[in-house]
């Protein structure tokens, strides 16, 4: 397969038509493509002279445990209609997560279309998040909060200066540059922000909406960017004054908050609002996907309480099977003895000595992101083990719930 960089001179004219065909762009309305494919690290693949296959990333970083690693993030995946079921596609994907992956990337996350596709270049699913719709009226929080700032598009800058200082979780990523962020302010049309600056400022908690123009709503929050809860409290105060106009606000739940806490009478509102315009509802979904592309990287940055427990690790990873031969980074592939403990690691080799676990990459970094357990994985998912290493992992590895906390 012959890919190159996506060159904005002359095949700019291409690739809209290839995303206007796929529905994601409308042809008025191009620039937040032109913004996250010219600010990110775009390649695509010829048919006929002409950019057919398109495949944008962004480079950030991911927290693990309050460890920050290297994260390539699969931003856009899109075959135009006349290059459907060539494979095309999955091979272009595969060479952007292994070009990340040589510039450094130890892990990778992408959003899926469906559950399955990307697995064969060896994604494992995250796990559920909630969406929240919500009168805002109903947030019980009995601050008065101060007089905010209006932003606009033209605050890029400065909000995702603040999205990266924002508080941080397990799980949580950052984009480095601020493309992504530009792109998703101008993308909707009805976006609009509202936030808080300190004393010399800086922009240091706020909100980015889609809905300007909606009478009664609904409000969609893009994103919440807070520092601390008394942060995230005042700007729970900011929305319930909207209560008296706005009947609707969605939500993705901040991360380790329980939303519901910050609500009154939730059900009630929820039965009254059934199948309405404005029906109050919680819908959880698990659409993203993360695969290890260093294992010694992300063990190494691992630190978990207690004995250290080894173990042979046989790990297969099948996007080996999608990268041309002249790509030098193949997976991770291989076996290997892993260590989990306060100084976790991983060595390529194998003892007589240790029990051994089969895994496929995806759920090996299901069970090391702290998705699921490996009991739970052994027989939902790709892995195998002796019942007492089952039974120590389970023990071992009990992590915080993780949160990307920014949308892909």
């Amino acid at each position: 397969m012959n890919y190159r960089n996506y060159d904005p001179k002359k095949d700019k004219e291409a690739v809209h038509q290839i995303w206007l065909e796929v529905g994601w762009i409308e042809k008025s309305n191009s620039k937040p493509m032109d913004a996250m494919i010219e600010g990110g690290r775009t390649i695509v693949v010829d048919i006929n002279d002409r950019p057919e296959c398109l495949v944008v990333s962004w480079m950030g970083d991911i927290d693990y445990l309050g460890e920050l690693l290297p994260f390539s993030c699969i931003a856009g995946v899109t075959t135009s209609l006349i290059a459907r079921q060539q494979k095309i596609a999955a091979r272009l994907t595969a060479t952007r997560i292994a070009l990340d992956a040589i510039d450094g990337a130890a892990v990778c996350g992408l959003g899926m279309f469906e559950q399955g596709y990307y697995d064969k270049l060896g994604y494992g699913t995250c796990n559920y998040e909630n969406m929240i719709k919500f009168a805002p009226k109903l947030l019980n929080v009995d601050v008065k909060p101060r007089v905010p700032i209006r932003l606009s598009v033209d605050d890029w800058e400065r909000m995702h200066a603040a999205r990266l200082k924002r508080k941080r979780y397990h799980g949580s990523v950052s984009a480095t540059d601020a493309s992504p962020t530009r792109a998703e302010m101008i993308w909707p049309r009805s976006g609009f922000g509202l936030g808080y600056c300190d004393d010399s400022g800086e922009l240091t908690h706020c909100l980015w909406m889609i809905g300007m123009g909606k009478e009664n709503g609904p409000y969609s929050i893009e994103w919440m960017i807070y520092r601390n809860y008394e942060q995230l409290v005042e700007l729970l105060a900011l929305l319930k004054s909207f209560g008296d106009q706005i009947r609707l606000v969605t939500l993705a739940e901040p991360p380790a908050i329980q939303f519901q806490d910050f609500l009154s009478t939730p059900f009630y509102y929820r039965s009254i609002s059934e199948k309405s315009r404005f029906e109050n509802t919680v819908r959880a979904s698990a659409w993203r996907q993360m695969r290890i592309c260093d294992l010694e990287k992300c063990l190494s940055a691992t630190h978990l309480p207690g004995e250290d427990i080894r173990f042979n690790l046989v790990l297969t990873d099948p996007i080996e099977k999608y990268l041309d031969d002249d790509i030098e980074w193949r997976g991770i592939a291989g076996n290997y003895v892993v260590s989990l403990g306060q100084n976790s690691g991983a060595e390529r080799g194998s003892s007589e000595q240790l029990p051994t676990m089969k895994a496929s990459v995806g759920a090996f970094t299901r069970l090391w992101y702290g998705i699921l357990s490996a009991s739970v994985l052994s027989c939902s998912d790709d892995l195998s083990a002796p019942s007492d290493l089952i039974s120590m992992l389970d023990r071992k590895i009990r992590l915080p719930r993780p949160n990307v906390d920014w949308d892909f």
